[in-house]
């Protein structure tokens, strides 16, 4: 069954945003959904690291991947800032805490060092395998901020410059922000990858296992998790880019009862910190699964 929550449209348009939901309960097959341009192409920004996530995972499951294993995070990789990403120097660390680093705090630097040594064919094999022919995986976080510097025809540092208050003008020439130009997918397919994350359908279980683990440390409680009390457990991932802000994870209750929640944003307004939009993610997640929780 098809629904949409009361309120999804409302509560978007007071934030200033288009909205893009898709909900369901885990491990409920063909089980009511909400929908709110579920099927919609969306740019994924950093939730892409979520299938990264999957066949790193994949991998150390295999044996193919030994996670203690060190390696080097070198200066090529310093982009967006963060974590690993934001160092000085280079870092030495092992597999699985780059793997931790992508996740919890979005790491860039982590993400494409984890990447290019599973590769695309490994990630694109866990979309595939699940059915997710609209999720669309091009590249890392290297590749797509490539991307920015040829749109802009800039350096790495102009276009950071320009993109720390950025204008619309700029904004409508990068392909980071439009889906058909992208890494995208749609609501619907990224609620389809984290119920089977979450019902060991995804990878070996305890591939499965290690993801949801991870998820579940992530440290932003400001967009997913701001709509829940605290006695309900987030794993989630979030994303972010000029004019998108976005969030996909399962939220779980005291009861046991999981749902996977996928909220996608794109905002009328380009200010760097956009609380109303951060906290409408939460508030359109708890809408859906508020809705799903009275109907089942």
């Amino acid at each position: 069954m098809n629904t949409s929550a009361n309120g999804l449209a409302e509560v978007f348009a007071d934030a200033g945003v288009d909205g893009f939901v898709h909900a369901r309960e885990v491990g409920v097959e063909n089980g009511p959904e909400v929908c709110h341009q579920a099927d919609d192409q969306v740019v994924l920004a950093s939730v892409f690291k979520i299938p990264v996530a999957v066949a790193y995972a994949a991998e150390v499951a295999a044996g193919r991947l030994d996670e203690t294993e060190r390696t080097r995070v070198t200066s090529r990789y310093r982009i967006g800032g963060i974590g690993t990403a934001g160092c000085a120097d280079d870092v030495e660390m092992s597999w699985r805490d780059l793997a931790l680093f992508m996740m919890t705090m979005s790491d860039n630097a982590a993400t494409d060092v984890v990447f290019h040594r599973v590769g695309q064919a490994a990630v694109d094999e866990v979309l595939a395998n699940l059915g997710l022919h609209r999720t669309r995986i091009m590249g890392c976080c290297e590749d797509l901020f490539a991307s920015m510097t040829a749109d802009l025809a800039m350096s790495m540092q102009e276009a950071e410059d320009v993109l720390g208050a950025p204008t619309w003008e700029v904004v409508e020439k990068l392909s980071i922000v439009d889906p058909a130009r992208t890494t995208s997918s749609t609501p619907r397919e990224i609620t389809t990858l984290l119920d089977a994350i979450w019902t060991d359908r995804a990878a070996a279980p305890e591939a499965c296992e290690q993801v949801r683990r991870i998820m579940a440390q992530q440290i932003w409680p400001h967009r997913l998790g701001s709509g829940f009390p605290s006695d309900v457990q987030i794993a989630a991932k979030t994303g972010t880019l000029p004019s998108v802000r976005n969030e996909a994870g399962v939220v779980t209750y005291p009861d046991g009862r999981s749902y996977a929640v996928a909220v996608f944003t794109r905002a009328q307004a380009l200010e760097p910190r956009q609380p109303a939009v951060d906290a409408v993610i939460g508030r359109a997640g708890r809408l859906a699964v508020d809705h799903l929780r009275s109907t089942s």
